[in-house]
């Protein structure tokens, strides 16, 4: 309902200095606009460092009882018995599941055009991409519709749409996040990452996200962590200010 997303669009940000205050902007008002997202609320235990955040995902991540198509016709009527690893630790940390997030076709692209259901529009710049595969997941984040969001990177697909949006996305060390429930592209380079508004944001997300899984062969078994205790110069001013990231992604955007 309209109250209900109203009252999600308070929970903006997993760190305290995120100054974004409308990550559910647009969703009802605009469906045309934004075939890309798809508004699915999924109920979970709430504890744990992510409390009550909502979160949307890019849609290769298999969810449990809710739609996976990893932008494929082919997929349309697959509905996982299962929970990807991933965000199965955000859940476990407390988020909770948004909706999922238009991607390239089995994550083969790099301009969100590919998809069964419709190419994804960049908010930063009108008629141009957001880059691939993750697009819509960069798209979401950089229209303020969800707070946070996760992707997956081979050779990009996670760093090019953070680029293009002025955002933050972030390939973490390979196996680091587990592969497992995650429609692959190429085993040996697939990757999850956190996409944010923020390094912290980037940094905790991180956090939440490692962590050994023996259910993935190549899972590194290493100690978990503390990214966002390990950042520096957090209380300084960015070199480059949201604008300057946003003409940066403008200028990338129209040079493809």
């Amino acid at each position: 309902s309209s109250e209900l997303l109203k009252n999600l669009a308070e929970a903006c940000s997993i760190s305290a200095k995120s100054k974004s205050k409308q990550p559910i902007r647009g969703i009802e008002s605009r469906p045309d606009k934004f075939s890309f997202f798809k508004i699915l609320l999924a109920s979970n235990n709430f504890s744990g460092f992510l409390l009550e955040k909502p979160i949307a995902v890019k849609d290769l991540f298999c969810t449990e009882g809710v739609q996976t198509t990893a932008g494929s016709k082919m997929l349309d009527n697959f509905i996982p018995n299962y929970e990807s690893t991933i965000t199965k630790n955000l859940w476990n940390e407390g988020a909770f599941l948004l909706g999922k997030l238009n991607c390239d076709e089995y994550a083969m692209g790099s301009s969100n055009e590919t998809s069964f259901f419709g190419n994804v529009m960049n908010p930063v710049a009108e008629n141009t991409v957001p880059g691939g595969s993750s697009g819509g997941s960069a798209s979401a984040l950089a229209a303020d519709l969800t707070p946070t969001t996760i992707g997956t990177d081979t050779g990009g697909s996670i760093r090019q749409p953070a680029s293009f949006t002025g955002t933050v996305g972030l390939k973490p060390t390979y196996g680091l996040c587990s592969r497992w429930g995650i429609v692959a592209f190429a085993s040996s380079l697939d990757q999850a990452g956190p996409m944010t508004k923020t390094v912290e944001d980037c940094a905790l997300m991180l956090e939440a996200m490692a962590g050994f899984d023996e259910k993935d062969s190549t899972s590194i078994n290493k100690k978990k962590e503390n990214y966002s205790k390990n950042l520096t110069n957090r209380d300084q001013e960015n070199i480059y200010s949201r604008e300057h990231l946003l003409l940066i992604s403008w200028i990338l955007s129209h040079s493809f």
